[in-house]
């Protein structure tokens, strides 16, 4: 019964406890996740569940733990406000990972992201061709971000009294230079007519290919892995150590 009573107490302290230090935190732990808030909210977590639940050893011990994680987390907050240093080093910056429909390897390597993964967030933000894309950018608490090519800007069929067609959607063929050929066989392709169209674009091999598929309307989509993008885009907001 003793023991019971203990936890009670402890519990509702802990609970009070982070119900008042996320208040002082504020939202930033509600929204969406970066990568250090979220690391950040789970010791936290656990820090205050020993609290409530271990009673080998003394309360003091984990709410002093605690504590300074909380001011340490507020400290952070108000620095980072002050010093764009400090603030990408929490917080990390966007990364750009399709320019102009092109897929950009050393970004992808980067952030450490397959091309499926990437293909699948594509298609979360309804777009199932990489063609379509003028620029995905990669956020800090890892939502992706697509801006559409103007010329594939959504219209409503119905709008326009367009009558609907079948939907399709878009066959991988190669990816990282490795030929997908149950893909070709689905829409009706050889390796041969495969070969005729890399050749047509200037690839001698298939070591050059980073990603290819072919469209719904049937276009052949290439990305190269060396995409020679002449006006690269910077999409950092600070320049300077500090």
């Amino acid at each position: 019964m003793q023991e019971s009573l203990v936890v009670i107490v402890r519990a509702s302290i802990t609970f009070f406890t982070i119900l008042l230090y996320a208040r002082l935190i504020g939202k930033q732990l509600i929204g969406n996740f970066t990568m250090f808030d979220y690391i950040n909210g789970i010791t936290i977590g656990s820090i205050a569940a020993t609290l409530a639940t271990d009673l080998s050893s003394k309360a003091l011990v984990h709410w002093i733990a605690l504590t300074v994680f909380i001011v340490l987390t507020i400290l952070l907050q108000f620095i980072g406000l002050k010093s764009r240093y400090l603030s990408k080093i929490q917080d990390s910056e966007p990364v750009i990972l399709m320019q102009k429909g092109n897929i950009l390897e050393k970004n992808l390597l980067k952030v450490r992201i397959t091309k499926d993964e990437l293909m699948q967030q594509l298609r979360s933000k309804d777009v199932f061709s990489p063609v379509e894309v003028e620029i995905a950018i990669l956020e800090p608490d890892g939502t992706l971000s697509v801006l559409p090519k103007s010329d594939y800007q959504t219209v409503q069929k119905k709008d326009l009294h367009v009558p609907a067609e079948p939907v399709k959607l878009t066959t991988e063929l190669i990816i990282d230079g490795k030929v997908i050929p149950q893909n070709l066989e689905q829409r009706q392709k050889n390796e041969d007519w495969l070969m005729d169209q890399l050749k047509i674009r200037g690839v001698k091999s298939l070591k050059e290919v980073s990603y290819a598929a072919l469209l719904p309307n049937e276009m052949f989509y290439l990305d190269k892995v060396d995409d020679n993008i002449s006006d690269d885009l910077n999409i950092s907001d600070y320049d300077g150590p500090y």
